[in-house]
């Protein structure tokens, strides 16, 4: 079993918009039959397919495909436990970025709780 000390190992991700199958395998270190069955079996990757059926990934792919090889690979889970877990995640609120940002009310409301907190502590 692999550490997950080596996912840092990957090279970084270009500043580009799409990347090709080949450039994804080598950037999160996969062959690209496997990204293909990967496809399949993850909803949460979906390549553009332009030009004669060919796929582009963009960056959120890539990072989605990490997570995934990290999931697999360096904490040992299966397809289907890995698939779990990143539908668990998508369905939480930390998943999910527009639930996760507060509003200005809750936002007003807390800085005014902690306020009174501090005048309690000043005391």
């Amino acid at each position: 079993m692999l550490e997950p000390s080596h996912i840092s190992a990957l090279p970084n991700i270009p500043g580009k918009r799409y990347f090709t199958i080949g450039e994804v395998s080598e950037l999160c270190n996969v062959k690209p039959h496997v990204l293909r069955y990967w496809e399949q079996e993850f909803p949460q990757l979906k390549p553009v397919n332009r030009r004669g059926n060919r796929r582009y990934y963009q960056r959120q792919d890539v990072l989605t495909i990490r997570q995934i090889r990290s999931l697999l690979y360096d904490q040992g889970y299966t397809i289907g436990g890995a698939r779990q877990r990143m539908e668990d995640e998508s369905d939480s609120p930390a998943g999910n970025s527009a639930a996760a940002v507060p509003d200005a009310s809750a936002l007003r409301d807390a800085i005014a709780d902690l306020e009174d907190v501090v005048k309690v502590l000043s005391r």
